[in-house]
């Protein structure tokens, strides 16, 4: 039998040359295909080139200037879908011909792109020390959505071999795992546990599995911790069903670095949640991305998840953007008194006021009923004036308190309500 391979991948190895470019000449890269891209996006994606409607796209050639095109949310590509199925005319139709299709909950319809790792996989399992010839159970599932296919084809694509396992079935798994030898993990964090559990429970020897990837869900610190003293390196990625791989962990001389890289080929802003504002680096606010993909081109499409720069370089080597990884939810829609009370209103009330520069809504029970309060930060504030914004813009009345600073965590609005009193 041969060797098995160890957790010893060298922390200077890269995928390949793009992993280190300077970020100066990256950004220089990125936004000068930006403009070409999207001329050539709107002509192929009717839905894209009606939402982008009036937008001057060969001016797009910064940050700033992308900032000023309008967010595409889910809801927004949702309705479009329902109005022109399956994509709402956001999928290139002459690029669709020979591919998979899937669903996601919502529902949302994606369709996968070109060629070979069409959602840019391979250098996050890369990274994670997956190389060529490398056995590797895939336990997402391949059942309507694309988890399973987004893995699937970035390991292909790398040269390892794959067991299709999808989802269920745990001691048929723990089988073909042994059986193949395989001696490495794709899927949820929880399940390679159950996995593991199960091969001591039957006696079934799965030391051979050395390393992970996973996704999908949450790797706390202690399940991390399990794994490493199971003899099993667990790295993790951050992925959507729209966009594909977003980022990825990676090592460095001590070990695992904070947060996660930027994926290359991905323009990554994070923006103040309800607004298409970029926050300053550090702050914690919704992330939306811009991709060049030719077959589902998406412009500052939002995720919905919230995150924050880290505007230090990582000690891993490489060079693209460095975010926390995710931290919670950016969709903060709550219900007050029998009404919705959106982000999108906090940010409206805030910028009504030219003095104030961020707000954060704090819902409460007053007694039986609902209460709001607004805390707002600025100079030369008048709190009756922004009660009186909050009348107008949510109908409902609220009270007003003129602080110094809000904390770092990207709320917009807090909804303190004991739901189990």
């Amino acid at each position: 039998m041969a060797d098995l391979p160890t957790n010893d991948i060298p922390i200077t190895d890269m995928y390949d040359e793009m992993d280190t470019r300077d970020p100066e000449l990256r950004e220089r890269n990125l936004f000068v295909a930006l403009p070409e891209h999207l001329e050539t996006a709107v002509t192929g994606a009717p839905g894209l080139a009606r939402h982008l409607e009036g937008q001057n796209l060969t001016a797009i050639t910064d940050r700033t200037a992308l900032a000023t095109l309008p967010v595409l949310r889910k809801s927004d590509l949702m309705k479009a879908q329902q109005t022109q199925p399956p994509f709402g005319d956001f999928a290139v139709a002459a690029n669709l011909t020979g591919t998979r299709v899937f669903v996601s909950p919502g529902p949302v319809w994606e369709p996968q792109g070109l060629g070979a790792d069409p959602w840019s996989g391979a250098r996050a399992l890369y990274a994670a020390g997956f190389r060529s010839d490398d056995m590797v159970h895939n336990a997402l599932s391949y059942h309507a959505t694309p988890g399973g296919f987004i893995l699937d084809e970035a390991l292909r694509a790398l040269g390892c071999t794959v067991f299709p396992a999808g989802v269920g079935g745990t001691e048929q798994q723990v089988q073909a795992a042994n059986h193949f030898g395989a001696v490495a993990y794709t899927g949820t964090p929880d399940y390679l546990k159950v996995m593991l559990d199960k091969a001591d429970e039957t006696g079934i020897d799965l030391s051979s599995i050395k390393r992970a990837m996973v996704s999908g869900g949450a790797l706390f610190p202690s399940m991390r911790e399990e794994y490493r003293e199971r003899g099993v390196d667990v790295m993790q990625s951050y992925a959507t069903a729209d966009l594909g791989v977003i980022a990825y962990e990676t090592k460095g001389p001590d070990g695992l670095c904070d947060g996660m890289i930027v994926n290359e080929g991905l323009i990554v802003e994070i923006l103040r949640p309800g607004t298409g504002d970029p926050v300053a680096p550090g702050e914690v606010g919704e992330l939306v991305v811009t991709n060049f993909s030719k077959t589902y081109p998406l412009v500052r499409f939002a995720t919905g998840d919230l995150s924050a720069v880290l505007d230090e370089p990582s000690p891993c080597g490489r060079t693209n953007m460095r975010i926390k990884g995710w931290m919670g939810r950016a969709d903060q829609r709550t219900k007050v008194k029998g009404m919705f009370v959106d982000p999108k209103q906090v940010a409206d009330i805030i910028s009504s006021h030219a003095g104030a520069s961020a707000g954060r809504l704090i819902v409460s029970r007053d007694g039986a009923s609902d209460s709001m309060h607004l805390q707002v930060t600025g100079s030369d504030l008048d709190a009756e004036a922004i009660a009186s914004s909050i009348r107008t813009v949510t109908g409902l009345s609220g009270t007003v308190e003129l602080v110094d600073a809000l904390p770092n965590d990207g709320k917009v609005i807090d909804d303190t309500r004991d739901y189990e009193a």
